[in-house]
């Protein structure tokens, strides 16, 4: 049951549209289901790969991700905490966690986010000690 992708050349939307058979795809014309349509441009549909927990794990001890935080690069710790909820799958939702991130990316050092973030924390201690 093949779903295709295509743009709207009238909405302009990305609409996905659903085939019985691979066979019907080819042979019918695809419909805008926004606005009945029939002029689409077919796109590349996006992939996704499944990997097992321990395929995330290995790419997550990967020491190329580590670079940088010897130094104590904020750089590297931001890098380093975007792409381990890459990794994980987990979207950072907490807009003060994503701020705290493109603090770090950006060279803030954490002493100075703690210090203009102070509620942050909490109980932890710090940002210090919090990472």
């Amino acid at each position: 049951m093949p779903i295709y992708e295509y743009v709207c050349l009238d909405c302009r939307r990305t609409v996905s549209v659903f085939f019985r058979t691979v066979r019907l795809a080819q042979q019918q014309e695809a419909t805008c289901p926004r606005c009945g349509e029939k002029r689409l441009r077919r796109v590349i549909s996006r992939v996704a790969m499944l990997r097992s927990e321990e395929s995330r794990l290995e790419s997550l001890a990967d020491s190329s991700m580590l670079a940088g935080l010897e130094e104590e690069d904020p750089r590297a710790l931001g890098r380093m905490m975007r792409q381990m909820s890459a990794e994980m799958g987990e979207e950072m939702d907490d807009p003060e966690l994503n701020e705290v991130v493109d603090r770090l990316e950006a060279g803030q050092p954490p002493e100075e986010i703690e210090k203009a973030m102070p509620d942050l924390a909490g109980d932890a201690g710090g940002l210090n000690d919090a990472f």
